[in-house]
């Protein structure tokens, strides 16, 4: 992933510990990363730890004051990719159903770039018929999507819901990048 941008986007759910190792990662890796973080992951993770991850300022609010620019519309148009780990049953239907209340999907909504999620939710949640129809509304729209895997939750039950590892995040990445790039060199 060198050289790329990608902006990471993190959401109020208990695997957002894991996006701390997934941006650690791909700076690694040696492309730039720019952490947007919702309210609600604020909760479990500070933006100080993503700001000294990523060595950027996080962004975690739509109207700012210390930016002179139009925060949705520049991060839209930055990055190569955008990865959305957690995603959670809250962000999936929002973007699945257009609206965007926050400064994460208004970025999604006027990005070109592809979107990849990567799905963590409590089992009942990923079996809810309303979850199933938004994960196929946003394949059908080209959004990627990784995982969930079977294993321990937070609520203490076993089942599919959980975030899979940072390392098959960062395999999905690659692929979707490698993907566009062989699509823009046949064309």
């Amino acid at each position: 992933m060198k050289g790329k941008k990608i902006v990471v986007g993190v959401t109020g759910g208990i695997a957002a510990f894991k996006a701390a190792q997934l941006v650690s990662t791909v700076r690694q890796s040696g492309a730039e990363v720019t952490v947007v973080m919702t309210r609600e992951a604020q909760l479990f993770v500070t933006p100080l730890t993503f700001q000294a991850l990523s060595q950027r300022k996080v962004v975690t609010d739509l109207f700012t004051l210390d930016r002179a620019d139009i925060v949705h519309v520049s991060l839209a148009d930055w990055p190569d990719l955008i990865i959305i780990a957690p995603a959670t049953a809250n962000i999936i239907a929002k973007i699945a159903t257009g609206l965007a209340d926050d400064v994460l999907t208004c970025v999604v909504m006027a990005t070109r770039a592809p979107v990849l999620l990567a799905p963590a939710m409590d089992c009942g949640m990923w079996g809810s018929p309303i979850l199933q129809r938004n994960i196929e509304t946003l394949k059908k729209t080209g959004f990627y999507i990784v995982g969930p895997q079977k294993g321990r939750l937070a609520s203490g039950k076993t089942g599919m819901g959980r975030m899979v590892e940072v390392e098959a995040i960062i395999a999905a990445a690659q692929d979707i990048l490698k993907s566009r790039k062989a699509k823009t060199e046949t064309v």
